[in-house]
């Protein structure tokens, strides 16, 4: 064949699929840095809140690769505005669904949560 070699396209191919795993992961980094400066620059807010539900998330674990697991639980503010927040396992599971309390968070990020025995006015 004239004008194509197979071989040669191997090369090109490889450095195509480089550049974009590096631009996802370049994407990647960029957007987690502009969460974490855009969480910084919001107020500390504690207000009542309900938990109204929990779920986790567990990626990997498959051949030699280690599983993760991400947490995230809902809160329902006195507005019956809904947010939810991820956090950590032992956060996690000190939490319940239907409990009552005050929550503190900062944008998207979880502070604290103090659990009162009497269901508020949520």
């Amino acid at each position: 064949m004239v004008g194509f070699d197979e071989f040669s396209f191997v090369p090109s191919f490889i450095s195509i699929m480089f550049i974009i795993v590096f631009g996802i992961i370049a994407f990647t980094i960029i957007k987690n840095i502009l969460q974490w400066a855009k969480n910084n620059n919001e107020p500390l807010l504690t207000v009542p809140a309900k938990v109204v539900t929990k779920r986790s998330n567990t990626s990997g674990g498959s051949g030699n690769s280690s599983a993760h697991t991400s947490y995230y639980v809902t809160f329902e503010v006195q507005s019956g505005d809904r947010l939810e927040l991820k956090m950590n396992g032992r956060n996690y599971g000190q939490l319940a669904e239907d409990d009552f309390g005050l929550l503190s968070f900062q944008g998207t990020r979880y502070h604290a949560f103090e659990r009162h025995k009497k269901e508020s006015s949520v």
